[in-house]
């Protein structure tokens, strides 16, 4: 990657609908050449996909949680990820250092909902021993966007 590269990763991180014509005119490439750096971009997996980024109250997913989960023995991790790829209240999963094993990031209608997941979907899945749940009450910063610059001297 040399530093058009990361450029147009910083543009699209921006605004992923932003046309091939547009990103060619800020990176002072052509369109045809534009379009070629970002389907290697694609197929070298630095760009994994796009989304829209949406308002998850107005969807009706009030309540925002960190939930971590303790395994009782790592054969249990992979029935546990598992199971969890198939909620769809989670929307992170990460295996941890520390005293869980596992973080989970959801977001459910209702405390009473969030209940649910944690009692009836994770609490039943074999090996958890544990869940800690931090609720959210305000987020101040909350981004998909990575951080890119090339490297020194690219």
């Amino acid at each position: 990657m040399d530093s058009t590269d990361y450029h147009l990763v910083r543009l699209l991180q921006a605004d992923g609908r932003a046309t091939q014509l547009e990103l060619s005119k800020r990176v002072g490439l052509s369109q045809p050449a534009t379009a070629e750096r970002i389907r290697k971009l694609e197929e070298s997996g630095v760009i994994t996909g796009y989304a829209a980024q949406v308002d998850a109250a107005r969807l009706g997913r009030d309540v925002t949680a960190f939930i971590g989960v303790s395994i009782e023995h790592p054969r249990h991790f992979d029935g546990f990820v598992k199971k969890v790829l198939a909620l769809p209240e989670v929307l992170e999963c990460h295996r941890v250092a520390g005293e869980d094993s596992y973080l989970l990031k959801v977001r459910t209608t209702t405390t009473r909902a969030l209940d649910a997941l944690l009692v009836k979907a994770l609490r039943t899945i074999p090996g958890v021993t544990r869940t800690f749940t931090t609720i959210v009450l305000s987020s101040a910063k909350e981004t998909t966007a990575i951080d890119v610059d090339p490297p020194r001297g690219a």
